[in-house]
């Protein structure tokens, strides 16, 4: 079996999750409530974002994508994970329920990656609309309500072979389903626990130096997985 790996961006690649700092320094109030209803389940993730970005006026956009990029920290030991990556070949995919405005230019400088999976941003209007190009496919549980947004379990089926040994990397709701589909879940947050919950493998992390740890190991344990 060959190495896969899909790894979320917010909260994941960055330190803190992108979208609730945003919101918190732009519409602090009214996405709070949007955020608990969201962690409750009692909206679907694609209903709570539209709705958040949706409190947004698409002539802010420049200024929260500056607001971004002076505060966002890159959890240490990304770009070394990705150059191990690149230097093995392999395949590598940001699968996100962010959106492409601002991970673009925050992953610029580490690409190529095998593909950047994620939601897109509209300014056409007055408000700021999304668009969820990577909708449930047949096989997803919530394929009759399309209430993922980005549908990471739909996108490793879309892009994954038998004979790949799927690796997720993530830290929270939008990651729960893509870690049931996964041989290796690398976790943190509120990721681990429901790994615990549903007794599915996985090595928790803090930095993807400890992520790079596991993955050599991985490779070179005698019933590792060959390159």
């Amino acid at each position: 079996m060959k190495p896969i790996i899909f790894c979320d961006f917010d909260g994941t690649i960055t330190e803190t999750d992108n979208i609730v700092s945003l919101m918190t320094q732009f519409v602090p109030e009214d996405s709070e409530k949007i955020a608990k209803a969201m962690m409750e389940q009692t909206i679907s993730f694609k209903e709570g974002v539209s709705a958040m970005f949706e409190l947004l006026l698409a002539n802010q956009k420049e200024a929260i994508i500056d607001y971004l990029l002076d505060t966002v920290i890159i959890r240490d030991g990304f770009g070394d994970f990705v150059s191990f990556a690149q230097e093995k070949k392999i395949p590598f995919y940001i699968v996100s329920s962010g959106v492409d405005f601002f991970i673009d230019p925050l992953l610029e400088s580490y690409g190529p990656f095998s593909g950047i999976y994620c939601n897109r941003a509209d300014f056409s209007e007055r408000q700021i609309k999304l668009v969820f190009p990577n909708i449930c496919d047949e096989e997803c549980s919530n394929f009759n309500t399309q209430g993922c947004g980005c549908c990471k379990p739909s996108v490793m089926r879309k892009v994954t072979q038998n004979d790949y040994f799927k690796i997720v990397i993530g830290d929270s709701l939008s990651d729960f389903e893509a870690a049931k589909q996964a041989d290796l879940v690398l976790a943190r947050d509120h990721l681990i626990t429901r790994c615990k919950e549903l007794d599915l493998p996985y090595k928790p992390f803090e930095t993807f130096y400890d992520c790079l740890e596991v993955v050599k190991k991985l490779i070179e344990v005698e019933q590792g997985i060959p390159l």
